[in-house]
């Protein structure tokens, strides 16, 4: 049979089992059914045949499930997630988020796309099919993330059209580089456009725009950016549904922006809010869960429960085009989460497509497997040693980059520089640390080295190939010689994050795919990385995570002040800028 006949096979079972002239697979009985189409809660029983819901009421079926008035709700959707950031594969992933109730995540891998190009997101969409997950994508937009950077690879429209008709495809990815839209940068606009033209008909354009406003928004939006996870604030948020776009309400584990956005949710404009994590990290997954975070404090805040779900589920099935997930209706995919109440939102059980994959908060044995494929190493750095670390003194002031607790952004702070023989010194009792970046992937041998204030170390140094958004090696220390035996560790790891001291490792996580994911289980990953920051802090640092702090020094598009491996960067002028003062 073609295509076209099998589709028509297809319906025509479906029919049959909705109307009942053959068995259902599955019917789950005394339900109280979370209704996100309908917005209310009845009771009732949902039949299922060969993965999707095929109708409400009594069905004969081969089994039968009693919920005895437990609700019944679609399974969540993460609109917007980063799967990179967890450092641990999809299979992992899809482990520790599918007992929370998160069925399908839409992915931007934009991080592992700026190490492996194409590779990397073919990659991550094959892991997907084995790890069970619902996993689409969308096509990273800004890769790399600006000019000011050394990048793995450079993607531009012509790369993406190979992938852009896949159907786990959805659209382009978050737009970092506003400034581009607006003043209608050439590669920018042919990346739009190939958004526009596609088999399927015109796919989504993700945002990020921060406090855009005024007309510089309207153009934004008016060239096809819908969405957006960067907003702070309930007058940002209006601003932006009112000018047509989704916002994605964002509760990860760098930002947290479900408190201050909650207010702006009400019952006209609910239908376009959207709830994703963008960076959450494991230990925040397994201690507070996932999506299922956000929906329990939305509910916890005020929030009408069933509207809650629909943010959760079928407001971002809508907004993407996915037209069979959000919902428990027939003909939706029997995407489902079982839980007792409402308001604490136990989950006791998750489906996807009709089959169990979890229960009781834990994953169900072989629910997902492991991909089997591999990606090559992704470490290509050129010898260094312990001298490449060495700063000559020019100046007897410099700019360090200050790092606001809490925040991602930075500040640029003017120093009194320490030196001894001509050469920066670490001026620990200011808490003035040196600070590098080395290029990875083509061997250029680039090495930018600065300053940095907010780390608070007292001696060693720590590293890591997770360096938004080109993933160089960076590396902050109090001396050379453990900065180098950091850095060291990592190439020999072929990726990862380590903790050195008195010239030798004391800690370390290897992340051999492309240098930010682990082959590891995540329980393994969430112990080290606990083992991690207790090294950090022997080592002085009170920060409560001073990697992730560290990953975001070397991302341009953040003001104030960054550190690439093209040297000290000016993210206000956007420009490169010197580190001492004439």
């Amino acid at each position: 049979m073609n295509g076209t006949e099998n589709i028509v096979e297809n319906i025509k079972d479906i029919i049959a089992a909705a109307i009942g002239d053959k068995k259902a697979d599955l019917l789950i009985k005394n339900a109280k059914i979370v209704n996100t189409l309908s917005g209310e809660i009845h009771e009732g029983s949902v039949a299922v045949s060969n993965g999707n819901i095929i109708g409400f009421g009594e069905y004969e079926a081969d089994e039968i499930i009693d919920l005895r008035g437990a609700y019944l709700m679609p399974g969540f959707i993460d609109g917007h997630v980063h799967i990179e950031s967890s450092m641990v594969s999809v299979a992992e992933f899809a482990r520790a988020v599918m007992p929370c109730g998160t069925t399908s995540v839409v992915a931007d891998p934009h991080e592992i796309a700026n190490v492996m190009g194409l590779k990397g997101i073919k990659y991550m969409l094959d892991s997907g099919e084995s790890a069970t997950i619902g996993l689409y994508v969308m096509l990273p937009s800004c890769v790399p993330s600006t000019p000011l950077e050394t990048s793995g690879y450079t993607l531009e429209a012509e790369d993406m059209k190979e992938l852009i008709d896949d159907p786990r495809v959805l659209g382009l990815g978050e737009m970092m580089s506003y400034p581009a839209v607006i003043f209608r940068d050439e590669g920018t606009m042919k990346k739009i456009a190939m958004a526009y033209d596609t088999k399927s008909g015109r796919k989504a354009i993700d945002g990020h725009a921060p406090n855009l406003e005024g007309k510089n928004l309207n153009a934004y939006v008016a060239a096809g950016i819908k969405s957006d996870h960067e907003c702070t604030n309930v007058k940002e948020a209006i601003d932006k549904i009112r000018a047509g776009m989704y916002v994605m309400i964002r509760e990860g584990t760098a930002a947290k922006n479900l408190q201050n956005l909650l207010p702006a949710v009400n019952a006209g404009n609910a239908r376009r809010f959207i709830f994703c994590t963008d960076d959450r990290h494991l230990e925040d997954i397994a201690a507070e869960g996932h999506i299922d975070n956000s929906v329990r404090m939305a509910i916890k805040h005020g929030l009408d429960p069933v509207m809650a779900v629909r943010m959760a589920a079928l407001n971002a099935a809508e907004y993407f085009g996915i037209r069979n997930l959000g919902a428990i209706a027939p003909g939706y995919q029997a995407d489902m989460i079982v839980s007792d109440d409402l308001n604490n939102l136990n989950i006791r059980m998750v489906f996807k497509k009709g089959k169990i994959v979890a229960e009781n908060k834990k994953i169900k044995e072989g629910a997902v497997k492991d991909y089997a494929g591999m990606l090559p190493l992704s470490m290509n750095v050129k010898p260094f040693d312990e001298g490449s670390f060495a700063l000559k003194a020019d100046g007897a002031k410099a700019k360090a980059i200050q790092v606001i607790p809490h925040e991602i952004l930075t500040k640029t702070a003017i120093v009194d520089v320490k030196s001894e023989n001509g050469y920066v010194q670490a001026d620990i009792d200011n808490d003035v640390l040196k600070i590098a970046v080395l290029e990875r992937h083509h061997g250029t041998g680039n090495i930018a080295k600065g300053l940095v204030k907010g780390f608070g170390l007292k001696c060693g140094a720590i590293a890591s190939s997770v360096a938004h958004d080109s993933h160089d090696i960076i590396v902050v220390g109090t001396n050379d010689r453990d900065m180098y035996a950091a850095v060291a560790k990592i190439t020999e790891m072929g990726g990862g994050i380590t903790a050195a001291l008195d010239g030798k490792v004391i800690e370390a996580l290897a992340l051999p795919i492309a240098g930010l994911m682990s082959k590891e289980s995540g329980s393994y990953v969430r112990e080290k990385v606990k083992d991690l920051y207790a090294s950090a802090a022997k080592l002085g640092s009170s920060m409560p995570d001073p990697y992730m702090a560290m990953a975001f020094l070397s991302l341009p598009p953040l003001p104030e002040i960054r550190i690439t491996d093209h040297g000290i960067i000016d993210a206000v002028k956007f420009q490169v800028t010197d580190l001492f003062l004439k």
